[in-house]
């Protein structure tokens, strides 16, 4: 019997902001909510699953616009098996990402990297190049 491979690819059309903030993650929410005039929500810890390694439970809040979102994303996972694992291991440092999609361009993302900036809290933001990431497949959570 002849095997077919199905290869799919993957778009990464968004805009990644590491960030250096060590402090909980609803409290981060708050502040750039604040700082951006907008409204990230809570939603269901984004679960990932594999065969030899413990699961990967990430702390996620978002915002849905008509074309795109934003959302922020927390690197380190919640514990599992008194393991914590990271969603970007090459990038342990960065404590968040906010990772921005937006179709329509409305959305500027240096007007962003600037309001961050300005947060006491944030130590450092950071515009990643999403394509030079190994473990870019993880950002895929919608």
């Amino acid at each position: 019997m002849k095997k077919s491979k199905l290869l799919v690819e993957t778009s990464f059309d968004f805009d990644l902001l590491g960030l250096v903030a060590p402090i909980k993650d609803y409290k981060l929410a708050w502040l750039i909510n604040d700082s951006l005039r907008i409204k990230l929500k809570k939603t269901k810890d984004y679960q990932m699953e594999f065969t030899n390694q413990p699961d990967l439970i990430i702390s996620q809040f978002i915002l849905e616009k008509e074309h795109g979102f934003i959302q922020l994303l927390r690197n380190k996972s919640y514990p599992v098996v008194g393991h914590s694992r990271y969603l970007i291991p090459e990038l342990r440092i960065m404590d968040y990402f906010l990772v921005c999609q937006d179709f329509t361009y409305e959305m500027n993302i240096n007007t962003y990297i600037d309001g961050l900036s300005k947060i006491r809290q944030i130590q450092n933001v950071v515009k990643i190049d999403v394509n030079k990431l190994k473990s870019k497949d993880n950002l895929l959570t919608y």
